[in-house]
């Protein structure tokens, strides 16, 4: 077994030791970026070499994997990129104001840090200074809008619940209004994506800087019947929800933006279909013209709006030809 094999190995055998209930063919396919026939191969491995590894089938008709009161578990593999990986989560999490997950993310980092001899945390936290020294964010101009801890933790706790969330909006004045939280949609501009009863039943965004108090009640509610935070997003091409202009959309990048353009995910449900001319049909379905209008404007006339109409109507006129450079 080569030594790349034998690192993948432990790594499966701590994977299947930590996860309740144990680990998939998928998870792994997933996790280690292999085919399904490698991942079964894996599995085959992780039986024969372990003597305590139970196999179940799930109701879902996934078989697991799990190993059983596991010594492998006591072992203490490099910590260097684990303590990065949580410095850049913690970093990140401080920027977005989400106090709460930051200082949750550096505790772990100090108790992992704790269990390590002092000669091996010394040379972690180093590195991990190197690297967070050397990563840089490229400017991007437009509104870095703010939001209060305070808020975000309240917004967070009711989330758990879920909780009803008693909060002010608008102004500074503005009168309580309760609403049900169903997630947060991060970005720019960051959404709290909420029901509010006294409005109706329809989910509305409310913009997380715009929201001057927040208070979790304790007060559970039921989600929306198949409701997915990732399904929600997925609808508009920004943040922007409007049903009415909720439909296919259907963009051609010429022959020679084909290339650039493939390279983009400009959603998540794409799909891209390279044409016998060499351009490139991307297609998706989502709302949001206006965002999509000024997104399309720094391909100048390389893209084409083919669907919707009003989407062609609002980018038609402004689409220049002496951009030097593609997106």
């Amino acid at each position: 077994m080569s030594f790349a094999k034998a690192r993948d190995l432990l790594r499966l055998a701590l994977m299947a030791s930590s996860r309740h209930g144990g680990i998939s063919l998928a998870e792994i396919c997933t996790e280690f970026n292999v085919s399904h026939r490698t991942a079964q191969r894996m599995t085959e491995a992780l039986e024969s070499i372990f003597a305590n590894v139970e196999i179940t089938d799930g109701t879902d008709r996934r078989r697991r994997w799990q190993l059983l009161d596991p010594a492998i578990a006591r072992l203490e593999p490099r910590q260097e990129t684990t303590i990065e990986a949580l410095e850049i989560a913690a970093t990140s999490a401080r920027d977005d104001n989400r106090l709460r997950h930051a200082r949750a993310l550096e505790d772990l980092r100090d108790r992992l840090m704790a269990r390590l001899p002092a000669r091996d945390a010394l040379r972690a936290e180093a590195d991990a200074e190197a690297v967070l020294a050397s990563l840089g964010h490229v400017a991007r101009p437009g509104p870095r809008a703010t939001q209060r801890p305070e808020v975000m933790d309240a917004v967070i706790e009711a989330l758990r619940g879920p909780f009803r969330l008693e909060m002010s909006y608008g102004e500074e004045e503005s009168k309580q209004r309760v609403v049900e939280p169903h997630g947060v949609l991060l970005g720019q501009r960051s959404y709290l994506v909420a029901r509010q009863p006294a409005r109706g039943p329809e989910l509305l965004n409310f913009r997380m800087d715009r929201i001057q108090t927040a208070k979790c009640l304790d007060e559970s509610f039921a989600f929306e019947d198949g409701f997915s935070i990732d399904s929600y997003a997925a609808k508009a091409f920004g943040a922007y929800q409007d049903p009415s202009q909720y439909g296919e959309v259907i963009w051609r990048f010429s022959p020679a933006a084909a290339d650039r353009a493939a390279g983009f995910q400009f959603h998540p449900n794409q799909n891209a279909e390279r044409q016998p001319d060499g351009s490139l049909i991307v297609r998706f379905h989502a709302a949001g013209w206006l965002e999509m209008a000024w997104f399309l404007y720094q391909w100048g006339d390389a893209v084409e709006v083919l669907e919707p109409a009003g989407l062609r109507d609002l980018t038609e006129n402004y689409r220049r030809s002496d951009f030097v450079s593609l997106p």
